[in-house]
């Protein structure tokens, strides 16, 4: 029996998500945006924020929420964490009781601190959540190119049901039942993947991107284990993967973020010049708070807040990693 799917967000993951999961069952896209709806419907294309990439043909769109969810098996939301909140309870009374709720956002909600999960919880109680999480480039995905991901959920029986929902041959997913790992591998690499970015903006080399990489690994894994994620997680596709992908690629919005403050330009100006959101700008700032909440040291992170934060400059950022006191490598720090 196939089950019927809804992705709630037009961006360019949510997008192709929805292009990917379309040619496996019955999907509509909802998005505010009229001309995004008009675009998918009329030509199979996201001109917004995926010019000249074909979608699916089954694929369809609506700008009616109520009409993308009341008969919906299986809620997809991708739309940035900011807008998570209101976009569940927008649509929380079309969506019929125990239908599985999937985020792909990476990122926290800036108030509370919430993982995305964790406002599923809240909003739809009852709701069995999950995440979809990797080392998942949308354009390199909707071209054709191969690439794996994870899906998420506590409960190993429902995960299973619906990992051949997002499954392909071309992208490979696999399960994983620690969902709090998953999530914080996803959110928490948007932060170094900034400061790999800054090294890359301000010619630094190689050397240094693959330290960042290696010491913000470690990071990463002491605060997600610290917030209940397990080790493991953090070396697989969520974790290091994840942050491979997000640290070297063009394509990666928060590389480019970092890539743009190496070069000197002001993160006012930054973001303004970008359409879309990139996560690890305001998930610095708490990633600084659940640092210190669980008493965790993390130095490149605690260098990017201060750059997007503070004023700092990359050059200043890199200087502050450098008076950074060393040790052993297995010492946090």
């Amino acid at each position: 029996m196939k089950l019927n799917a809804a992705v709630l967000g037009g961006g360019s993951w949510g997008t192709t998500v929805a292009s990917l999961v379309s040619a496996n069952t019955p999907t509509v896209l909802w998005s505010r945006r009229e001309d995004t709806v008009e675009s998918i419907n009329e030509r199979r294309e996201n001109e917004r924020y995926l010019p000249g990439l074909k979608l699916n043909r089954k694929l369809t769109a609506t700008a009616d929420m109520q009409a993308a969810v009341e008969s919906a098996d299986l809620i997809i939301m991708g739309v940035p964490s900011k807008a998570m909140r209101e976009t569940l309870i927008a649509a929380k009374d079309y969506i019929r009781p125990w239908v599985p709720v999937i985020s792909l956002s990476k990122g926290f909600e800036p108030k509370t601190r919430y993982r995305m999960t964790e406002i599923i919880e809240e909003i739809l109680p009852g709701h069995p959540p999950g995440v979809l999480t990797g080392p998942n480039l949308a354009r390199e995905i909707i071209q054709g190119f191969a690439a794996a991901s994870v899906l998420a959920m506590e409960d190993e029986t429902i995960v299973k049901r619906l990992q051949s929902i997002f499954h392909s041959s071309l992208f490979r997913v696999y399960t994983n039942t620690d969902m709090v790992g998953c999530e914080l591998g996803g959110a928490l690499k948007n932060v170094i993947a900034i400061a790999s970015g800054m090294g890359d903006g301000a010619g630094a080399g190689e050397n240094t991107r693959s330290a960042v990489v290696t010491r913000g690994l470690a990071e990463i894994t002491r605060l997600g284990v610290a917030m209940g994620g397990q080790p493991l997680t953090f070396s697989g596709l969520a974790g290091l993967g994840d942050l491979m992908a997000t640290c070297t690629s063009s394509l990666s919005r928060n590389h480019h973020v970092g890539e743009q403050l190496g070069k000197g330009v002001k993160i006012d100006q930054i973001i303004k010049d970008m359409n879309q959101v990139a996560e690890g700008i305001n998930s610095s700032r708490i990633v600084m708070d659940l640092s210190k909440q669980h008493g965790i040291e993390m130095p490149i992170a605690r260098e990017v807040y201060r750059v997007c934060h503070e004023g700092a400059t990359a050059k200043k950022a890199f200087a502050g990693l450098l008076r950074t006191e060393t040790g052993s490598e297995a010492d946090p720090g």
